[in-house]
């Protein structure tokens, strides 16, 4: 596994730069490796809401791994069982959602850890590079990578913030607004102001503590000059989905014009 992928997002982050990436829904390796080859820093491979499997994921992590991209993949649960297939596969960053407390943030790091500082078992496969990694190496890249990267996507996990960073072993949280604005009864009014106040609220606590946060998004010139405004650390932007369908619709909407 080549961990220069995360290390060039750690280089950018410590030079004040925001790395940007892309979610990938669709689950299908070429449109990934197209992705690939556009200038994102990491892709977001999304197996909680999207139909993709194990084996998806797996294609697409060596993908994007292999374009000199970093990996990110959301699991669909905080759940070790569920985690530790993909950690096998050498993802450079798990995500948890919908993470509300102190203890469900214990909990993502422990599956991610191996003893005694967590409760991943022992069975890399990707992860060492098929056993072709020196085993001391390996451990010890293992304590660094994959980040664990906490979705703070409810107002419990707003209020518990500045103990969830604290603990040792979560290297970054990334906002989830649709799913946070549903938590106080304003399902995807991500531009009401009782929902702006929470993502000032978690951008101020994470700037007080000098701790990186990232942004979960689509494409909305207003809402990403917003995080900018919050000094964001890292931006994940739109979706492969997204991109089908508006080139798709603009294609068809201009020749409608013309040959109407």
């Amino acid at each position: 596994m080549n961990s220069n992928n995360l290390i060039k997002i750690r280089e950018k982050l410590s030079s004040g730069q925001v790395p940007i990436g892309t979610h990938c829904q669709v689950g299908e390796p070429i449109v990934t490796d197209i992705l690939c080859n556009c200038g994102f820093d990491f892709l977001w491979l999304d197996s909680e809401h999207s139909p993709v499997d194990k084996r998806d994921i797996n294609i697409q992590i060596i993908t994007t791994r292999g374009s000199g991209l970093a990996p990110f993949v959301r699991v669909p649960w905080n759940d070790p069982v569920l985690v530790k297939p993909i950690l096998e596969m050498g993802p450079a960053a798990i995500i948890f959602p919908f993470i509300r407390t102190v203890e469900d943030a214990k909990n993502a790091v422990s599956s991610c850890k191996y003893p005694p500082d967590g409760v991943r078992g022992f069975g890399p496969i990707k992860a060492n590079n098929y056993s072709t990694m020196e085993g001391n190496q390996y451990l010890e890249m293992s304590k660094k990578e994959p980040w664990v990267i906490l979705q703070i996507e409810h107002i419990d996990g707003v209020n518990n913030l500045a103990e969830m960073i604290k603990i040792e072993g979560v290297d970054s949280v990334v906002v989830g607004p649709n799913d946070l604005s549903g938590s106080i009864g304003l399902l995807g009014q991500t531009r009401h102001p009782e929902v702006l106040k929470l993502l000032d609220k978690i951008a101020e606590t994470c700037n007080t503590a000098g701790f990186p946060f990232g942004a979960s998004i689509g494409w909305n010139d207003e809402n990403i000059r917003d995080w900018i405004k919050r000094k964001v650390k890292w931006l994940c932007v739109d979706s492969d989905i997204s991109y089908l369908v508006n080139g798709g619709r603009n294609t068809y909407n201009k020749i409608r014009e013309l040959v109407t």
